[in-house]
């Protein structure tokens, strides 16, 4: 796996706090790097030097991007040196989990260390505290071949941990996190080794949020919905279950009212704003009927006023759609997760990222030659019919011939596998291949990293979507107005990344 060393230490305003006795020294830095995310370091070398020296401005939280010269200069005002490589004075070494340290350091070199192994979040911690706190619960244990074997053949419990991937047992030494550290989960074995998907230890918090990223969504409240998508996004991935709101103060996307929520959710188990929403008849009307595919708040309000309040009632309604139809039929079958290991032939959406399961099937298709793609799709979802693999059609455009609409063709529909009558979404897009990367880098996403490209894109005077990149036009006013014909043309999506200045970052890499 290639580890990016683009990295940058952003500040906060400055913090008065300091940590008294120590200084560090920061050995072999290596990251993927991935701005607003500190969850993404895989392996961080820090060197304790027991000096009393005090270090004033420190940053309150960081994060990373692609300008090594600023995160040495802030490290150095922590009182830092950067060395290029791990050395008998190494007395702690970081890891994000320990699949990524055993990929980095070799299990017998890791035998002879004689310092401490412990979760990079110790740092996010104590910098966010202003002071050093407790390694303790942030420690990453060693254990030899022998103890692993034995470990893994007792009944598993709720809180222990797993193994990593099989190719990895092959090191001379496993690890494992000790109790208040993540666990690498089981399935693992189902992921590539890059993919590793840490479990979520805050399911009480998540899934609240859950619940009202579908409720503003269903309501047309995107800007609220995208709030608690982010917030999600950034607590799932905790290494720690969250036992006081102190703990993620200063984590990106958290802000004031998220940390009432959590303190809420932490202390009653509950929280007064989803039980009011969920005792709203509107509302949770609303919502039921947003969840249908086809159905957006608007049809979805429009219903609840013609006195509709159950699905039942939606299947004699007549202004519904052929689509929705569809949806409200099948729609137990689409609310279900489709297991990663039922994906055989997938390469966008959440299976490319590496995720367990997949709300639907993304399929991106082009053809190297940039004119075989054209008729491609009809002729293709065909064959599928025949095969009794498609089964109900929801979108079916086709522009490649015609060359409208950047010639990209669509299918969204519902499919079965062989000896199922199970539905499950599926969208297939057909891109021409001077597009195709930005048809992959969209439909790959998540929603988080396709929003800021967007706006990367727009503050450099650009627009951005799944077909291509586009100089801004210059509207009355002097404001942007709407895209050129013209995109800039790139084969590549790293090329898409590297033109707007955001790090590269592998498919895996993109759960933001």
């Amino acid at each position: 796996m290639k580890l990016h060393r683009q990295t940058h230490l952003g500040c906060s305003p400055e913090w008065s706090s300091s940590w008294s006795h120590t200084e560090f020294r920061a050995v072999g830095f290596r990251f993927n790097t991935l701005p607003m995310n500190p969850r993404q370091v895989h392996i961080l070398y820090i060197y304790l030097c027991p000096k009393k020296k005090k270090m004033n401005n420190l940053c309150k939280s960081f994060y990373l991007c692609a300008l090594p010269k600023i995160w040495k200069q802030k490290l150095a005002q922590m009182g830092a040196t950067i060395e290029e490589r791990l050395t008998k004075r190494v007395t702690h070494i970081f890891a994000m989990n320990p699949d990524s340290l055993l990929q980095q350091i070799d299990g017998e070199r890791l035998s002879r260390f004689k310092g401490r192994v412990l979760l990079y979040q110790w740092i996010v911690d104590s910098l966010s505290s202003g002071e050093k706190v407790s390694e303790d619960m942030y420690d990453l244990k060693m254990e030899s071949e022998e103890e692993y074997e034995a470990e893994k053949s007792k009944p598993v419990k709720a809180e222990s941990v797993s193994s990593g991937d099989d190719d990895e047992q092959s090191n001379g030494k496993k690890m494992k996190s000790s109790a208040g550290s993540p666990p690498a989960s089981n399935e693992s074995s189902l992921l590539s080794k890059d993919s590793y998907n840490p479990p979520d230890l805050n399911k009480n918090i998540t899934e609240i949020f859950g619940k009202l990223v579908n409720i503003y969504r269903a309501l047309g409240d995107d800007r609220r919905s995208f709030s608690y998508y982010k917030a999600i996004a950034v607590i799932e991935k905790l290494p720690f279950k969250i036992q006081n709101v102190e703990q993620v103060k200063h984590l990106p996307s958290i802000g004031k009212s998220m940390q009432d929520h959590i303190q809420e959710i932490v202390t009653t188990g509950k929280l007064s704003k989803l039980e009011h929403f969920e005792k709203d008849e509107k509302v949770r009307t609303i919502s039921l009927f947003g969840e249908v595919w086809g159905i957006g708040p608007a049809t979805a309000l429009k219903l609840y006023e013609k006195g509709h309040r159950t699905l039942d009632d939606l299947k004699n309604e007549d202004s519904l759609t052929n689509a929705q139809k569809v949806g409200l039929k099948y729609f137990d079958d689409i609310r279900q997760r489709i297991p990663r290991k039922e994906v055989v032939i997938v390469c966008g959406g959440s299976f490319r990222r590496g995720k367990a399961s997949c709300g639907d099937l993304d399929v991106i298709i082009t053809y190297p030659d940039g004119n075989s793609h054209k008729g491609f799709l009809p002729k293709y979802v065909k064959h599928l019919k025949d095969m009794k693999f498609l089964r109900e059609d929801l979108v079916f455009s086709t522009h490649s011939e015609e060359g409208t609409d950047s010639g990209v063709d669509t299918y969204f529909g519902l499919c079965t596998y062989p000896g199922s009558e199970l539905r499950h979404r599926i969208d297939i897009k057909v891109y021409p291949r001077d597009i195709y990367a930005f048809g992959l880098i969209a439909w790959t996403g998540n929603d988080v990293l396709n929003r800021r490209l967007r706006l990367l894109a727009d503050s450099k005077g650009f627009r951005l979507d799944d077909t291509g990149l586009f100089p801004a036009t210059q509207a009355a006013g002097g404001k942007k107005g709407a895209k050129a014909s013209a995109s800039l043309k790139f084969n590549e999506e790293k090329e898409v990344f590297d033109f707007l200045g955001f790090p590269w970052l592998e498919p895996h890499e993109r759960n933001l």
